[in-house]
C-alpha cells in the first residue's frame, strides 16, 4: 500500500469515529500517523532523474509576496497591472508555467511579487508541479490567495485543502505556543501554564511515542489542539498572513461583491476594470506590517526620497559600529509624546518617524 493510499485510508477513519471522551486518544494517534505520512509526502524522491529547471527566484527587496490560486483566476493581469513586469496572460489555463517576479513600490518600500502557476486540487501530492508552488509560497512573507469571484466559496475550500499539508495560513503569525525538547533520557516531563482542556499528559505522550521520542521535556503556554501539538512535533508546518484576494467581482451582483467584501481577509478586486487596487495595497501594507521611517542630519532638513524600511517591532538596523557608538537619538513623529523626543535604543518607533542619531 502506498502512502497516498495510507493517508486516504486514515482519513476515512477520521471522518466515521464519532468524536467523544472514549476516542480521544484514538484519534490523536490518527492525526499523528497523518501527519507523519504527509510529511513523507513533501519529500523528494530519491530516484534518479533528469534535473528539471529551477523553479525559486532570488530574494530581494523588503518584503515577498507570492501570488497563489488556481489557473485563469486573474494572477498575471494582476501582476502586470502592479508591477513593471509584464507576464503573458490568455483565456486558456495554465498560460504561466514558470514563477514570475516583478516589483511594488509602495510607501518608498519595494515588494517582491511572485506570479506563481496556477495549482490544481492534489497538489501537495505533486500534481501540476503543486509541491514547487507551494516551496516557493512558504518563503513568502505574505500570501495572497487570489479567487474567482464567479465560482463562489468552494474555491476557498479547496485552497485550504491544497495548502493544508505544509502551511498554515492565518491573518496574522502565529507565536510557537509550546516547547518540545528531547532529552536523553528522564522519561516524559510534563507542564502546563494554563489549564488544558483539549489535551491531556496520556495523549501526549502517545503522540510522542508515534514519533519514537521516549524522553522529552514538554511545556504547553496556553491551551492548544493535538493538531497543533503535532505541528510542533513535525516542524514542517509555515504559519503565514494570508490575504483573500476575489477577483473579476464586475461579473457578480452588487448584493454578493457586499458579501464577499465583509469576509474576513478577503478583498474584492476586478483587474480588468481597475477596480479597488488601490484598497489592496493598502491591506497588503498592513498584513506586511512594514513602517517607513526617516533620516535627519544634524542642522539639516529631513531627507525623505530615501526611506529605511523595516517591520514593526524589528530590532534597530544600523551598522554594529554605529551600535556601539550610540549615545541617543531624537525622534520627531507619532511614537514620541513632544517633538523631538530623546530616547534610546529600545525606543519603538513608527511608521513615518524621522530620527537623527547622536554618537558618542
Amino acid at each position: 500500500m502506498g502512502i497516498l493510499e495510507k493517508i486516504g485510508e486514515i482519513e476515512r477513519e477520521i471522518s466515521r469515529t464519532q468524536k467523544n471522551k472514549a476516542t480521544e486518544y484514538h484519534l490523536g494517534l490518527l492525526k499523528a500517523k497523518l501527519a507523519k505520512y504527509r510529511a513523507q509526502l513533501l519529500e523528494p524522491s530519491k530516484s534518479a532523474g533528469a534535473k528539471g529547471e529551477g523553479f525559486d527566484v532570488m530574494k530581494s527587496g523588503d518584503a515577498r509576496v507570492a501570488l497563489i490560486g488556481f489557473p485563469s483566476v486573474g494572477k498575471s493581469t494582476f501582476l502586470s497591472l502592479m508591477t513593471a513586469t509584464a507576464s503573458e496572460a490568455a483565456s486558456y489555463e495554465f498560460t504561466t508555467l514558470t514563477c514570475i517576479p516583478g516589483v511594488i513600490e509602495y510607501n518608498g518600500a519595494n515588494i517582491q511579487l511572485l506570479d506563481l502557476p496556477g495549482i490544481i486540487e492534489g497538489a501537495s501530492q505533486g500534481k501540476g508541479r503543486g509541491r514547487q508552488v507551494i516551496a516557493v509560497a512558504r518563503t513568502a512573507d505574505v500570501v495572497i490567495m487570489m479567487l474567482d469571484a464567479t465560482k463562489g466559496d468552494v474555491q476557498s475550500v479547496c485552497m485550504m485543502l491544497v495548502c493544508s499539508v505544509c502551511m498554515m495560513l492565518v491573518c496574522s503569525v502565529v507565536m510557537l505556543v509550546f516547547c518540545v525538547q528531547p532529552k536523553k533520557g528522564g522519561g516524559l516531563s510534563y507542564n502546563s501554564m494554563v489549564p488544558l482542556t483539549m489535551c491531556s499528559e496520556k495523549l501526549v505522550q502517545l503522540i510522542l511515542h508515534e514519533y519514537k521520542i521516549f524522553n522529552a521535556e514538554v511545556l504547553f503556554r496556553e491551551d492548544s489542539t493535538p493538531d497543533d501539538f503535532i505541528d510542533v512535533i513535525v516542524g514542517n508546518r509555515v504559519y503565514m498572513p494570508c490575504l483573500y484576494v476575489y477577483n473579476k467581482v464586475d461579473q457578480i451582483s452588487i448584493e454578493e461583491v457586499d458579501r464577499l467584501a465583509h469576509e474576513p481577509h478577503s478583498v474584492v478586486i476586478s483587474c480588468g476594470m481597475k477596480l479597488n487596487l488601490d484598497y489592496l495595497l493598502e491591506r497588503l501594507w498592513e498584513y506586511l506590517a512594514l513602517i517607513c521611517l526617516y533620516t535627519k542630519k544634524r542642522g539639516e532638513r529631513p531627507d525623505f526620497s530615501d526611506a529605511i524600511i523595516m517591520r514593526e517591532g524589528a530590532c534597530h538596523r544600523i551598522h554594529r559600529t554605529l551600535a556601539s557608538q550610540f549615545k541617543y537619538a531624537l525622534v520627531w513623529g507619532t511614537s514620541t509624546k513632544f517633538d523631538p523626543q530623546r530616547v534610546g535604543l529600545t525606543h519603538v518607533m513608527e511608521h513615518e518617524d524621522v530620527i537623527q542619531i547622536v554618537k558618542k
